[in-house]
């Protein structure tokens, strides 16, 4: 069996072929064979429990042992050594209901929960939040992600770049949807932290208290560890406090979130250097048994030009910190911010709210090759920040020890290598000053390791970060582990959330004694929530909403949040917009069916196309599709559904209604034939055939009663 592809769809397809007929004559060999495959697919479908795989192995081992059968043997080989090499992916199976690959159709991931870092179950919460049951989508989104209101207001959401539904218009405002349903559930009194497990009476130590720290300390403390954090800040949150500003993430949002770690008995010691106020050896022997390290990357890059050193540029860092803290002094009256990450935009931004009468941001690429978020960019323009792209820094000009300004060249852009990264290339006698009595430098970060020194055994990589290994996230010291920015350098919340999580799942196991895994966990389907119902024609005018900001002057002068949160109306109405696919995986079979095979071709899903979409309009099925149910028995996965009432026929694809009809019955014994449009089908292809065609609207046997009464007159009359 191929590594990339999924060993348990493999073995259920396998056994298929060995169970057709004319193969495996042996009556006992296929019986034992007919109970692998249907526990197999039971994995593959996600409705396997804790004793499957056990009775795989056993009924391995009868087959094995029927060496009288020379078909037996080979196969029950080839099973056995599925299921020792590949035997983390069918425990995945069962207890994540979910597949990696995709292969298992049932159990296919949405593209959106394989984007997330921290792997949440995004089409189920964002159903839950649909349906008002705020509280419920914060239990599920827990379960992976400690922090739903942080992230819903900082996450850069790559889960809305994977989004499906933005191969019709725009994707889901997953980001939005979370922060309203965080909000509400921690208003209403219902946001809870789970029961925590007995007590397993080991402690941990969480060195650093960012996000990562925060995450793995929450999971470790559930599972019944007594957790400690120590961080060098006064209070929690890390970069979240003192590198986002409070415009983008309210301090109250971090105070009420990091709280709830504390209500599960998680000690915070604040104001403590890890390497100085604390060493290592002091905490091993305060009977710590594991140690997670995410001390982050709060060191900044230098921009390495001429005046540097002599006139100064304020690290971004630094300055973002300084005034998460408490200091609001401008920094000056003109300010130069070089950078175009997130960062960047953070130190400008912050810049004009401190008073700063002028501020730009000099770029050394144009402005749709930088990182930082599209929309942050475009709060960033509409407060007045200027741009300068296409700068390349050269030097920091000044007089007296006094900063004057930012002396760059202009620069082109020439592809590097395969032409997929563009590189800035300095124009020879391009040089201009930009005005400035302070320049900020907000060029990356990197870890500092001071506060490391006493591990001397760890080992780092060549960017000067913790080297890890990457599925367990162990690093080189017995018993210490590490996730963060301090592993991945300068990354987003989400991903050091997502790092937190596995390295808590790690630090379990260790403690438990039982062997880390040898591949990354998949993320867990947390439930199979019902659709939502939404008519086809609802389903295509349903645009995402605008978010509600605050007025230009207030953002220009204060630090209140900026983003106001969509109404409640909205919230729901935005949620309706999902496609769910995590029940459908556009596999197109219902397109082929209903195109090839009925030669109606009622189906304009373009959307399932995910490279190359076109149009989709769930509004055209209505037109051609006569409700004969061939798509929806004909779907692998139960996302394309008929089913009627007493009087109706109703089409839907993963709760979207595409079409509905009236329903004809029998004009004889009143039975069900199904709605006019489809009995016309019908009729029409009998009638192709040479057969008569009866005008009554009959069952078959009363067709056939019809027929023989008709046969009788006529011998009657002879």
């Amino acid at each position: 069996m191929r590594e990339n592809n999924c060993p348990v769809n493999e073995m259920v397809l396998e056994l298929n072929n060995v169970l057709q007929p004319g193969c495996m004559k042996n009556p006992r060999s296929r019986r034992i064979v007919e109970e692998i495959r249907d526990l197999a697919r039971d994995i593959a479908w996600g409705s396997a429990g804790p004793d499957h795989i056990p009775m795989l192995d056993k009924l391995q081992e009868e087959l094995a042992e029927r060496i009288s059968d020379p078909e037996a043997s080979p196969l029950a080989r080839r099973i056995r050594k599925t299921l020792d090499e590949r035997r983390e992916v069918f425990i995945s199976h069962v207890k994540t209901r979910n597949c990696a690959t995709g292969d298992c159709v049932k159990l296919a991931p949405a593209p959106c929960q394989m984007a997330c870092p921290a792997g949440i179950d995004i089409p189920s919460y964002v159903t839950l939040i649909g349906m008002g049951r705020d509280a419920e989508a914060i239990e599920v989104i827990r379960q992976d992600n400690p922090f739903p209101w942080v992230c819903g207001l900082v996450c850069t959401r790559p889960c809305e770049f994977m989004c499906v539904r933005g191969r019709i218009d725009k994707p889901v405002s997953i980001k939005f949807l979370k922060a309203f349903a965080a909000e509400r559930a921690m208003s209403d009194g219902r946001y809870v932290n789970p029961p925590r497990e007995p007590d397993k009476g080991k402690k941990v130590c969480v060195i650093g208290a960012g996000p990562g720290g925060l995450s793995c300390a929450y999971y470790l403390s559930v599972k019944g560890y007594g957790v400690t954090v120590i961080e060098s800040l006064p209070a929690a949150g890390g970069m979240l406090r003192v590198g986002i500003p409070r415009y983008r993430l309210p301090a109250e949002v971090i105070d009420r979130e990091t709280a709830m770690l504390e209500d599960l008995g998680v000690e915070f010691r604040f104001n403590t250097r890890f390497g100085s106020d604390v060493t290592f050896e002091q905490l091993k022997q305060d009977g710590y048994a594991a140690f997670f390290v995410a001390i982050g990357a709060h060191s900044a890059y230098k921009l390495g030009i001429q005046g540097e050193s002599e006139y100064g540029a304020i690290e971004a860092v630094d300055f973002l910190r300084r005034v998460a803290l408490g200091e609001h002094r401008r920094p000056g009256g003109k300010v130069v911010v070089v950078g175009g990450g997130n960062v960047a935009i953070d130190s400008a931004r912050t810049c004009l709210r401190l008073g700063c009468a002028e501020v730009t941001l000099a770029y050394r690429r144009t402005h749709k090759e930088m990182p930082a978020d599209e929309e942050e960019v475009e709060q960033a323009e509409e407060e007045g920040i200027h741009f300068s792209f296409l700068a390349i820094p050269v030097e920091i000009t000044g007089e007296a020890g006094r900063t004057s300004g930012l002396k760059c060249l202009r620069a082109k852009l020439e592809p590097v290598g395969d032409g997929q990264r563009m590189r800035p290339v300095p124009i020879d006698g391009s040089e201009y000053v930009i005005e400035a009595d302070a320049v900020i430098a907000a060029i990356g970060q990197q870890v500092d390791r001071d506060c490391m020194v006493g591990l001397k055994d760890m080992n780092w990589s060549r960017r000067n970060t913790i080297h890890v290994n990457t599925v367990s996230m162990e690093t080189s010291l017995p018993g210490v582990f590490a996730a963060g920015d301090a592993v991945t350098g300068p990354a987003t919340v989400i991903e050091a959330i997502g790092g937190g999580k596995r390295a808590a799942q790690a630090i379990d196991r260790y403690l438990m004694g039982i062997p880390q895994p040898s591949m990354p966990p998949v993320p867990v389907r947390r439930a199979r929530v019902e659709n939502i119902e939404v008519p086809a024609a609802t389903k295509m005018s349903l645009k995402r909403p605008e978010m509600p900001v605050l007025n230009i002057d207030r953002r220009r002068t204060t630090f209140q949040q900026v983003e106001l949160g969509y109404p409640e109306n909205a919230v729901r109405e935005e949620a309706r917009r999902c496609l769910r696919c995590d029940i459908c995986r556009r596999c197109g079979e219902c397109v082929s069916v209903c195109r090839d095979m009925m030669k109606l071709d009622a189906l304009q899903l373009g959307y399932f196309d995910f490279d190359h979409p076109v149009k989709t309009d769930f509004r055209t099925t209505r037109d051609k599709c006569i409700l004969c149910g061939s798509c929806a028995n004909h779907c692998p996965n139960q996302a394309m559904q008929i089913h009627y009432t007493d009087t109706e026929c109703i089409l839907t694809l993963c709760g979207t209604v595409l079409n509905r009809g009236k329903l004809v019955f029998c004009e004889g014994c009143g039975k069900m034939l199904g709605t006019t449009a489809y009995l016309d089908y019908v009729r029409r292809r009998i009638e192709s055939t040479g057969n008569p065609k009866f005008k009554q609207h009959l069952c078959d046997v009363c067709q056939r009663k019809k027929a023989a009464d008709i046969a009788s007159d006529i011998m009657l009359q002879r």
